[in-house]
């Protein structure tokens, strides 16, 4: 048995090399807004750090307990016990979904969302750090929640905790968001852990499509010409995307697998099914990318004189994440405060693109999705050497640093009408709410 080859470090070292260049002359665009009263900011980090053990320790446990999309009852069981354990109320089982939570601390307007992610990969647990991404969360609402329960009027307006299960894959937070889970929110705030401190960085949008060919079954050596093989559409299919990439935009991707090919070499396949992730950098893009692959669908149908059926989203799309910079500059204030230098966007290559369901809540308010080092920046999410960084002593230290900046990014945020109203002028600029669930139809 021969070995596969190994893909060359030659393009990432030079993309490494890029970036410790840009990252020498990169500037920060400072925050013009006061945000809170440094009095209430230094009260709300010292609650974040009183609460580190537990952060980190949550953080670990999710981890040892790894739970994939949609079967996290023991990991939502840990966040609504340890909130719990505080005297603040946990609902389990919101908003459509069974292993999503809600906490809800202060009352009136503005209203502020912090979101934790927790679900995990199949086969390879936390390799995409959901367990940082919880802990870091609730860390932060805790942290306000129990500020508001030693001083009711600490500060104005409400935070609102949302464990967001699903999202490797199945988008949950869409989901939350079309059963209510955004009613009367203003902003929201997660943090994702990731190579290095980044205040911003690019998310594709993303969308599933599932193509059915039918042709007609027939001896594959007596009667062939009587047959019309739904493998052959598949793989003219396939053969198209792969030449159409050569016309897509450098921020296009497109992924494909032949799921279901025929069962037997001597019958010409009536069946073939293929699985396509398409994704872009705009909303504008992803529609027209979905577009073209339809038309490449349909020809090889044509082609080979079969049937087509297209299926998109049987898991809701992912639209790219908008970046509110009024509260990235907040985000970037607040990890200085605990000695982090996160750096600029546009310092890492944008072509290292993954995606996240958080996009959706971007288009729907302003929101921000930074991402913080718990790793070296060789290593890409999704692999085992992530899923081991995110059990890491550094990956507990960026729980509570996580922790620390979402809270004191929320409170900025309600503290300072200049800067709910920045944000709020900014997201309207940038095309106000979009509708995601008709956004492709």
């Amino acid at each position: 048995m021969t070995q596969p080859t190994q893909p060359s470090t030659t393009y990432l070292d030079h993309l490494e090399a890029e970036t410790r260049s840009r990252q020498g002359t990169a500037q920060h665009e400072e925050s013009p807004f006061a945000g809170a009263p440094e009095a209430a900011a230094t009260t709300v980090e010292a609650r974040v750090d009183l609460l580190a053990p537990e952060l980190s320790g949550l953080a670990a446990e999710l981890h040892r307990d790894p739970e994939t999309a949609y079967q996290e009852h023991r990991s939502a069981r840990r966040i609504a016990d340890l909130l719990e354990h505080h005297g603040v109320a946990a609902r389990v089982g919101v908003h459509g979904l069974d292993t999503a939570v809600r906490a809800e601390a202060g009352s009136g307007s503005p209203v502020i969302a912090v979101m934790a992610e927790y679900d995990a990969l199949p086969g390879i647990g936390h390799a995409c750090g959901h367990n940082v991404i919880a802990a870091a969360g609730v860390g932060a609402f805790l942290a306000l929640a129990l500020t508001l329960q030693e001083e009711p009027n600490a500060f104005p307006g409400a935070v609102v905790l949302l464990g967001t299960p699903a999202e490797e894959g199945y988008s949950g937070k869409e989901v939350m968001a079309r059963n209510g889970a955004l009613d009367g929110v203003d902003a929201a705030v997660m943090v994702h852990p990731y190579g290095q401190d980044v205040v911003d960085q690019v998310w594709l949008g993303r969308r599933l499509l599932t193509v059915t060919f039918t042709g007609v079954a027939a001896h594959a050596s007596a009667q062939p010409f009587m047959g019309r093989n739904a493998l052959d559409a598949a793989t003219l299919a396939y053969s198209g995307i792969g030449l159409l990439r050569q016309q897509l935009p450098p921020s296009d991707r497109v992924h494909a697998v032949i799921t279901d090919g025929g069962a037997r070499p001597s019958i010409v396949p009536e069946r073939a099914e293929m699985k396509l992730y398409a994704r872009s950098k705009y909303p504008e893009s992803l529609r027209e990318l979905s577009r073209r692959l339809e038309d490449v669908a349909r020809g090889a149908a044509l082609m080979t004189g079969t049937g087509v059926d297209l299926d998109w989203d049987e898991h809701p799309p992912s639209l790219p994440v908008r970046t509110n910079r009024a509260l990235t500059g907040r985000w970037l204030a607040a990890q200085r405060r605990r000695g982090r230098q996160p750096l600029p966007g546009g310092v890492v290559s944008e072509t290292l693109a993954a995606s996240t369901d958080f996009g959706n809540i971007s288009y729907r308010v302003p929101g921000i999705h930074p991402l913080i080092g718990i790793s070296s920046p060789d290593i890409a999410l999704h692999t085992r050497e992530f899923a081991d960084a995110a059990g890491s002593a550094a990956a507990g230290r960026a729980a509570v640093d996580g922790a620390a900046g979402l809270a004191l990014t929320a409170l900025d945020y309600l503290c300072d009408p200049n800067l709910q109203a920045a944000a709020a002028e900014e997201f309207a600029a940038a095309g106000g709410p979009v509708d995601v669930p008709g956004y492709f139809a």
